[in-house]
């Protein structure tokens, strides 16, 4: 499974591709807000800055929800670096999108994915990865993971390469099911994927370890 950063903000980046535990970030509009990144030029700027931290795939979300705005954004969005994946809605302007992108190179992510037809219409558009919501799904009281098993099965099933990004992870179980799942990415903020390295015996063996090691060097 792959690893991607949902976050802009640069210095979390930096860390996660020092470490080695990232391939790729995702971005949105409100990530960016966060971090105060404000007006296109600064934007389009951020992107490039991100893509030149890390080696992956970055995905640039259109705020477009019309078919000739998200294709116009989309091809500004894929000039600025061979890195850059268009991140477009999973609504039917935005499908059209992404058949029109896909002829002409340009790789998409379709986002906003909140049951297993969408995930399919996306993909035999063209879309490079599919983006399933599963946290937002468990807020609404159904069980997300179960999205990101039928997906992964459909996809089997028919040999589509799309492929699949678990999106909206809450936490570090989250992680771990769509490993078991067989999600192709997971996309996430850095204490998630961090938070994998946390367990009481690890750090109570530790703690002995360099105990041990005192004793015998008084």
């Amino acid at each position: 499974m792959k690893f991607f950063l949902d976050t802009a903000n640069l210095e979390q980046i930096r860390t996660a591709q020092d470490m080695g535990i990232i391939d790729g970030v995702t971005t949105n509009p409100s990530l960016m807000a966060r971090e105060g990144i404000t007006g296109e030029k600064n934007i389009l700027d951020h992107y490039t800055r991100i893509c030149e931290i890390v080696d992956g795939d970055v995905s640039a979300e259109v705020i477009s929800t019309r078919f000739e705005g998200m294709i116009a954004e989309g091809e500004k969005l894929a000039s600025l670096h061979k890195q850059i994946v268009v991140k477009i809605p999973v609504i039917s302007e935005g499908i059209k999108a992404i058949k029109h992108l896909a002829k002409k190179g340009i790789r998409t992510n379709c986002t906003l994915i909140f049951n297993a037809g969408q995930a399919l219409l996306a993909a035999k558009a063209g879309a490079s990865y599919v983006s399933p919501f599963i946290g937002r799904l468990d807020d609404t009281g159904q069980d997300g993971m179960e999205l990101i098993y039928q997906i992964v099965h459909i996809f089997d099933q028919y040999d589509i390469e799309t492929e699949i990004i678990a999106a909206s992870i809450r936490n570090n179980n989250h992680i771990l099911r769509c490993m078991e799942a067989g999600a192709d990415v997971a996309t996430c903020p850095l204490s998630a994927i961090t938070g994998l390295l946390n367990h009481p015996l690890t750090d109570a063996g530790l703690e002995k370890f360099l105990a041990d090691h005192k004793k015998l060097n008084k």
